[in-house]
């Protein structure tokens, strides 16, 4: 049996991507770098190179599932749904129990579906790497992106390089992990060379998660260890159901990665990006010789500079005297923000929420 498996994370709301992302079509189903592929499907092809396409399951909103279905093909019984959304932690508790049922000596690689990864072939060879040391010892191992700039949106992970692991090049024990930094701090990390991003991809034997979860998590790992026979029958969902409604939401960086002592980083350079922003997805755009990227659409750009424009199919945009905007237009929704003020799109869809109900998002 092929014990490589692969737990792909389709559950987020994709807000910081509003109005193109919406609640019934996330951005992890959105083509939002204009592949031809949407981003779920990218992360499902990628895997395809490290693992069996008949070990992946995807956990998601249960109101998506048949939307991972249609865009994957894959078994809808790998399809898992989760009834609310409760971060990380559950959902990865959620996932190794399915697995653990079908396969109790499984290593598992964790990824996020909204990730962009420029550099395939490495990222393929790093995460065989990774299944190569986890199938062998008890350790967690997550990759770390090399910095190339002092970025605050992101969490770091201080490796100990005086720690490497013999047989494995790159392979670091961790020695902290720190919250999104403030720029000075950021700065700080990337002169250091010691510190790396945290991509929040992982790779573990089951038997190291588990413990790791009945150690630091008990009372998770008891709520999902309790349902182990009904996991992949007919009881799944209602057992999930009120697993779910009874469980804490919290994320697998705080709920144990900072808090094991047998973690270890693969530091490496992946060309990655979360894509957790419209100025991160500028940054790998095309731009023209002003500095505009034209993401998707028809536009008339005058004296315009260092914009980033997605305009609905059907429509045009002339736009004259913009500077570092974000102009969105998604059908019933147009969105005009500057790019430096761009963490406030939060707020504006929750005032657009509060005025509207739910009509917009």
């Amino acid at each position: 049996m092929d014990n490589r498996y692969v737990i792909i994370m389709a559950g987020g709301v994709g807000s910081r991507f509003w109005p193109l992302s919406r609640l019934d079509k996330p951005k992890q189903f959105l083509d939002i770098i204009g592949a031809g592929e949407t981003l779920l499907q990218q992360t499902y092809r990628r895997f395809k190179g490290a693992c069996a396409e008949q070990n992946i399951f995807v956990v998601t909103n249960a109101d998506h599932k048949d939307l991972v279905i249609e865009q994957l093909g894959i078994d809808p019984s790998h399809v898992l749904g989760e009834p609310f959304r409760r971060n990380t932690a559950p959902c990865l508790a959620y996932g190794t129990f399915r697995i653990l049922k079908e396969n109790p000596d499984a290593v598992i690689a964790v990824t996020p579906a909204d990730h962009l990864i420029i550099k395939e072939d490495v990222f393929t060879d790093v995460i065989k790497r990774c299944y190569d040391f986890a199938e062998r010892n008890d350790g967690l191992v997550t990759l770390g992106i090399k910095p190339d700039r002092p970025e605050t949106g992101y969490g770091y992970i201080q490796a100990d390089k005086k720690k490497t692991v013999k047989g494995f090049e790159n392979l670091l024990r961790v020695k902290t992990f720190t919250e999104k930094p403030d720029v000075d701090l950021a700065k700080v990390f990337l002169e250091s060379g010691d510190f790396f991003w945290n991509s929040g991809i992982f790779i573990w034997n089951i038997k190291s998660i588990l413990a790791a979860f009945e150690k630091h998590m008990p009372d998770t790992y008891s709520a999902f260890e309790e349902g182990k026979n009904v996991y992949g029958t007919k009881q799944e969902k209602s057992f999930i159901g009120k697993t779910y409604a009874e469980c804490r939401s919290i994320s697998i960086d705080y709920g144990i990665m900072e808090k094991a002592d047998n973690v270890y980083v693969m530091c490496t350079d992946i060309g990655w990006s979360d894509l957790g922003t419209w100025s991160s997805l500028y940054e790998h755009s095309a731009v023209d010789k002003k500095g505009n990227a034209f993401v998707r659409g028809d536009v008339f750009s005058y004296d315009s500079k260092g914009n980033i424009f997605n305009i609905s199919p059907g429509k045009i945009a002339v736009l004259q005297g913009l500077k570092d905007y974000i102009i969105v237009d998604s059908d019933d929704v147009l969105l005009i923000v500057k790019k430096e003020e761009e963490q406030n799109i939060k707020q504006y869809l929750e005032d657009v929420k509060k005025s509207t109900k739910e009509k917009f998002l």
